[in-house]
């Protein structure tokens, strides 16, 4: 009886965690196309993703939450969308700078 009590505790916590999480989608990848009205993402996988912008649209940038900057291309996302009508729009646009750091040399050594 404990057994089952335990499983069904457990089941209850983890059906919890799951809805918490929200309804969204998720898309990762790099900028290939920005405008005003959307966003063109390159996937890991290679596939091409269109994602609406609109004005409730947040853009965070890693590092700088506040920041009033948009993304451009070549920058890395994650975006939360919702979909409606098989058409994506984002609802947040997490974002880092696809520039990265140069690797530091060595000295020349005599």
């Amino acid at each position: 009886m404990i057994y089952r009590s335990l499983l069904a505790c457990a089941l209850c916590l983890i059906a919890t965690t799951a809805f918490a999480h929200g309804t969204g989608q998720h898309v990762l990848g790099t900028i290939t196309a920005i405008d005003a009205t959307h966003l063109e993402i390159k996937t890991p996988k290679g596939q091409t993703v269109n994602v609406l912008v609109t004005k409730q649209t947040r853009f965070r940038e890693k590092g700088n939450p506040n920041s009033t900057h948009v993304p451009s291309v070549g920058d890395r996302v994650v975006i939360e969308a919702s979909t409606a009508n098989q058409v994506l729009t984002a609802t947040d646009v997490h974002y880092s700078s696809g520039a990265r750091a140069p690797v530091p040399t060595q000295p020349a050594l005599p």
